[in-house]
């Protein structure tokens, strides 16, 4: 159908019924992983025409959901909307193909991108440019039949290790879609050289996203003098 995803920033306080919201962007056609870098520019994945890839949003962002913070429009349906846009195609589909949907920042200071439609993972450096396949399926391979999954949504632990959800494509008489068995993969570096991916969870529906919980970054800051503790 018509491209329509969208992009939305919401604005604290979240521990409310009702959060204030402005829409950036209402015209992403089949909006997939999200991720933002050090500089606050926020890439959202397109899985398909026409403008599919990789698109960079640069911001200034709205602050509130008023024309005094930059969302003075309204959409089709009456929401807030951002009075500009400044959006542009970091990664073309030339490069990508069609479903791209994964994105995660790399170690190298690039990033991952993921393809469920030709079960590939691509490396990008931090300027869009093409490094290399991380994952690849053996050579015969199509959709619906890859011993490595169809790779959505990515996630990167601090050891570098790269993990993926599989949706399990399979192709029926009924069209393309989720089937019963989704996988949770991870993909290790030696050398700085891609593993062959390891299987850590099946059985999963439409498993689509994951992320990393860094314990770290949990643990509250302990007082000088205090005494040990495990959290």
């Amino acid at each position: 159908g018509e491209g329509t995803g969208q992009l939305i920033v919401w604005f604290p306080p979240f521990d409310e019924l009702t959060v204030r919201y402005c829409k950036i962007d209402v015209g992403i056609a089949t909006a997939g992983q999200i991720h933002v870098d050090d500089h606050d520019r926020v890439y959202v994945m397109s899985g398909r025409g026409p403008n599919a890839g990789v698109l960079r949003y640069s911001g200034p962002f709205p602050t509130s959901d008023d024309a005094s913070g930059g969302c003075g429009r309204r959409d089709a349906t009456g929401a807030p909307l951002a009075d500009a846009v400044q959006r542009d195609q970091f990664i073309g589909s030339d490069q990508l193909g069609f479903g791209a949907v994964g994105i995660v920042a790399s170690p190298r200071g690039g990033f991952y991108v993921s393809s469920i439609a030709v079960g590939a993972i691509l490396e990008f450096d931090g300027a869009g440019r093409f490094l290399r396949r991380v994952l690849d399926p053996p050579p015969g391979e199509g959709l619906g039949s890859f011993t490595y999954g169809t790779p959505f949504g990515l996630a990167v632990d601090a050891a570098g290790t790269l993990y993926y959800a599989d949706l399990d494509l399979v192709v029926g008489p009924d069209g393309i879609g989720p089937g019963p068995d989704g996988k949770v993969w991870r993909i290790r570096f030696v050398d700085g050289e891609p593993q062959v991916p390891e299987l850590l969870d099946r059985g999963l529906a439409f498993p689509d996203g994951l992320g990393i919980l860094d314990h770290r970054r949990l643990r509250p800051p302990r007082p000088a003098g205090a005494e040990s503790r495990t959290y």
